[in-house]
């Protein structure tokens, strides 16, 4: 719980970032040379102010292409020392911290480290926990063939502590995300919002934000460039293939009668290993450009929650891989309980990760689509 005093600094900081955003957003209204970079542009064409709310649902359609940092001819060292990404990027963070729910994660989503620590303190707990109740000559012996991964850590408890902790982090994202929408929700009639939601989602799955107007983004520096598109793409398909993986999985246990582990050319296998291995490209791209990047557009904390979610991510991703290839093993019962407890811990943390940020800009981008077609025509920066 925040003391007072905590209460008044973060009360502050968050009016502080509210305010630096809208004097960076009413410059940027006046003067549209970047119309055409992004949706936000668009979103605060005519605009002279901007209300909290308002900044929170443009900081989320903000992508941080960074296109209109070296676009700027009011950037540093001009007197005006727009920075738009930046300001952005604070005030999504506040974004983060101002409608996650339950309430009480606020404070863990301005310190990074609390998602380390609830991800070290859960595997080290499944893997104290494997240690004591298994006996070493059992647990460091060699088990195959169907029903071997059950042998170590039993069914009910594998499906039951991944099963709870992804239900509590569907729930949190869930509401926070519904709190977020309530916020920036435009009150528009249904017939509106059933015909931007094929829009918003081309938006969404195409990372339509992320292609700078058509020419790329500046995901390292003034160069135009796809790297981050491809990466989060990359990212986002292994993903998807995990999701396969544990779905066919299901259905081969509990349809066929078949368990765990299956061959290296079944579905489960395949697609968890193509899964794996996308993701951990996508994750050595991202990081790659988090590295190599121009600090200036950027926000320090923005950065460090990245690098913990990307971290988090590939450790998940590794361990997985790892019981593929150590399975027939002595080290499969060990490997197997760190992966156990790196994925219920991730799952746990998962509401105070960076990993927010996807279903506000999901918001954030329905919101515009609905704005384009309820609004008028507006003139672009060159008219």
């Amino acid at each position: 719980m925040q003391r007072p005093s905590e209460t008044r600094t973060s009360d502050t900081r968050r009016a502080e970032t509210h305010e630096e955003a809208e004097r960076v957003l009413r410059l940027c209204s006046a003067c549209m040379y970047c119309d055409g970079f992004c949706a936000v542009f668009p979103a605060i064409a005519g605009k002279a102010f901007f209300s909290l709310v308002e900044v929170a649902h443009l900081a989320n359609l903000c992508h941080a292409c960074r296109g209109c940092w070296y676009a700027c001819q009011y950037a540093p060292p001009h007197p005006f020392a727009v920075n738009l990404p930046q300001a952005l990027a604070a005030a999504r963070e506040a974004s983060y911290a101002g409608f996650v729910r339950p309430r009480c994660l606020a404070p863990a989503l301005d310190r990074p480290m609390v998602a380390v620590a609830v991800v070290l303190i859960t595997t080290l707990a499944m893997v104290l926990g494997v240690l004591i109740a298994v006996p070493s000559a059992e647990l460091f012996a060699v088990h195959r063939g169907e029903g071997a991964f059950y042998e170590i850590v039993p069914l009910p408890l594998m499906s039951g502590a991944a099963g709870l902790s992804l239900l509590w982090a569907v729930v949190s994202l869930a509401w926070s995300t519904l709190a977020f929408w309530r916020a920036v929700d435009p009150r528009v009639k249904r017939g509106v919002l059933r015909k931007a939601l094929k829009p918003a989602l081309r938006d969404i799955v195409i990372l339509k934000n992320l292609g700078g107007g058509g020419h790329g983004c500046n995901d390292v520096d003034g160069r135009f460039s796809r790297e981050r598109r491809w990466s989060h793409h990359l990212l986002v398909g292994g993903l998807l293939g995990t999701l396969v993986a544990t779905v066919s999985a299901a259905a081969l246990h509990h349809l066929a009668g078949l368990a765990a582990p299956y061959g290296w050319f079944s579905l489960p296998v395949l697609s968890g290993t193509l899964g794996g291995v996308a993701m951990l490209a996508g994750i050595g791209g991202l990081a790659a450009i988090e590295l190599r990047g121009d600090r200036d557009p950027t926000l320090a904390t923005e950065r460090r929650h990245n690098a913990v979610f990307l971290a988090l991510l590939a450790l998940v991703a590794a361990s997985g891989l790892a019981v593929l290839l150590l399975r027939e093993t002595g080290l499969m019962g060990l490997v197997l309980t760190l992966h156990l407890g790196l994925v219920t811990g991730f799952f746990l943390a998962l509401p105070m990760s960076k990993m927010i940020h996807a279903p506000f800009r999901a918001v954030a981008l329905l919101r515009a689509a609905i704005d384009r077609i309820v609004a008028p025509p507006r003139r672009s920066g060159g008219e």
